[in-house]
Parts: structure tokens; sequence; C-alpha cells
């Protein structure tokens, strides 16, 4: 086994976020538990790009942007075709922060999900 690190998004209703990125970023569910009161933790998968979903615990810390008011991190997602991606995870719910366009010599467009997360989405020119 290779080190490697993933970040682990803190969301409110994690369900459903998870659903989003399905939708959104076509994530695959590598790994998941539900807990009786309906919170989830969940490894999730972007063409063999990993990330982490759990609903916030605030009694361990955990805080989604919508309870601080923002985040903390940006997430960077690096496809072969960034219009197409931008406009799937619009499509699916994400807010554009800025459009897709040629800047700092990438191919690179800004989006925010239902949970306050922040998307660069784009590629390297």
């Amino acid at each position: 086994m290779k080190t490697s690190i993933a970040p682990m998004l803190s969301v409110r209703k994690g369900a459903s976020a998870i659903v989003f990125y399905e939708a959104a970023f076509g994530a695959g569910v590598v790994y998941r538990v539900d807990a009786p009161d309906g919170a989830v933790v969940a490894q999730l998968s972007v063409d063999g790009a990993e990330f982490w979903v759990a609903d916030e615990s605030p009694e361990h810390q955990n805080f989604s942007p919508e309870s601080l008011g923002g985040g903390t991190v940006r997430m960077v997602m690096v496809v072969e075709d960034p219009d197409l991606a931008f406009e799937r995870a619009v499509a699916a719910g994400a807010a554009v922060v800025w459009p897709v366009g040629n800047r700092h010599g990438w191919r690179l467009g800004r989006v925010v999900d239902p949970y306050g997360h922040h998307w660069e989405i784009g590629k390297p020119l």
C-alpha cells in the first residue's frame, strides 16, 4: 500500500451530499457507514481520486462550512474536460463562483456545492 492523503468534507445532510457528488462529479461510493441517527461517513472516488464525506459532528470539532459561515479549504479537481465537468456540477445544483476561463496558465472555473464547499475544476493549459 502506498501513502495517500484524502480530504474529509464535513457536511450537513451527508446522505444527500453523497447523492449530489454522484450526480455532480460521477463519484462512486467506495465505503459507507450509516449510523442509526441518520449520520453517514463515506469514502467516494471520482476516476480514482478519493475523498471522504461525513456529517458534521460538533462534539468532535468537525464543522461544516454552513456552521462556520464559510470553508477553510478549496477542492481542486483536475479533469480532461473542465467545461464539461463544470457544466455537470452546475446542472446537479452547484452554484457558479466564476465561470470556466483561461487564467493563471489553467483552464479553470469555480463552483460552490450545496453544502458550502468550493471546487475549482480545471486543467493546466
